[in-house]
């Protein structure tokens, strides 16, 4: 059993991995995942960023995307990996509030900037005549900065909360993160009207946007069928199934997680389903995106051919 001082304010992370040397090879496994995921999220932004011809309101939502990723991977392993191999589990109060802070915030922010993406294609395929004053310069800012406002506001509210709770027994948490579900339990006073909070704040976060996307797919998939072109059509079938596969991957984990009732909840099955959507998932979105799409291929090569050396 774990042992910790019971007047300290810091919390206790139990880990995804025993300490041993299985572990040890999961846990260089997620260490690789991870740089991937940092090299692939960090590159489709600095690609997005260096290519002209990726200035467009499609591709700057994907860089927002790319980076969200990227923070969301960054605020769980690089901690989960410095306990496991100095053998500590603790965690500071203010250190998990930041985590926690951080990891609502890609959370919440993440499935509103989906949404987006898939209003922007909604209008590319269904309305291209009116494609340049919808989806102006000043309305793509909004809907940039829209999801980002949102999340932090919900997160502080959530982080402020849930850190301002009574932990009068263990501080000990069924985790490798400072999340929500795994901290409530540890509470010592009732907290259904928080649970009902979150059940609310999580449907709002992910059922309004996943209703938003299904509606503007609807139509897509409606203007699609009618098209005449056929390498339109194809092009269009290419960039819905990839934004909707990634669509799949963040709602259907958070949807599983934070839906089920208490008593069908366990911490091993929580925390396996969490290193899909902030583990695997961020290393996942940048392989789709650039593997079908060319516009994506073809801006590597040309960035790739700014900075390798040319033969004299």
């Amino acid at each position: 059993m774990e042992k910790w001082n019971q007047t300290s304010s810091d919390f206790i992370l139990l880990g995804l991995f025993p300490q041993n040397q299985t572990g040890l090879l999961l846990l260089l496994l997620i260490l690789l995942i991870f740089i991937l995921a940092s090299l692939g999220n960090s590159g489709m932004t600095a690609l997005i960023f260096l290519d002209p011809r990726l200035h467009t309101s499609m591709y700057f939502l994907l860089s927002q995307l790319s980076l969200m990723d990227l923070m969301y991977i960054s605020t769980t392993v690089p901690k989960m990996v410095y306990n496991f191999l100095s053998g500590q589990k603790s965690i500071s109060f203010l250190g998990c509030g930041v985590q926690m802070f951080f990891f609502l915030t890609m959370a919440g922010s993440e499935g509103l900037i989906l949404a987006s993406m898939a209003y922007d294609h909604f209008v590319a395929i269904c309305h291209p005549l009116h494609y340049p004053i919808r989806m102006s310069k000043r309305m793509c800012l909004k809907m940039i900065l829209g999801p980002w406002t949102l999340g932090s506001i919900n997160s502080v509210a959530h982080t402020f909360y849930i850190l301002h709770l009574p932990y009068c027994r263990s501080r000990a948490i069924n985790h490798f993160f400072c999340d929500v579900p795994a901290m409530v339990p540890l509470a010592c006073m009732d907290t259904w009207v928080y649970e009902y909070m979150v059940f609310v704040s999580t449907g709002l976060f992910l059922i309004v946007p996943f209703l938003g996307i299904t509606v503007s797919y609807g139509r897509v998939i409606f203007t699609v069928f009618h098209m005449q072109s056929k390498e339109g059509r194809r092009k269009a079938f290419t960039t819905c199934s990839t934004h909707l596969t990634v669509v799949t991957f963040y709602c259907a984990p958070f949807a599983y997680t934070y839906f089920r009732p208490k008593n069908l909840r366990s911490p091993a099955e929580d925390k396996n389903l969490a290193v899909f959507y902030t583990i695997l998932t961020p290393m996942l979105n940048p392989i789709i995106y650039s593997l079908r799409n060319k516009e994506v291929l073809g801006a590597m090569r040309r960035v790739w051919g700014l900075f390798s050396p040319r033969k004299k």
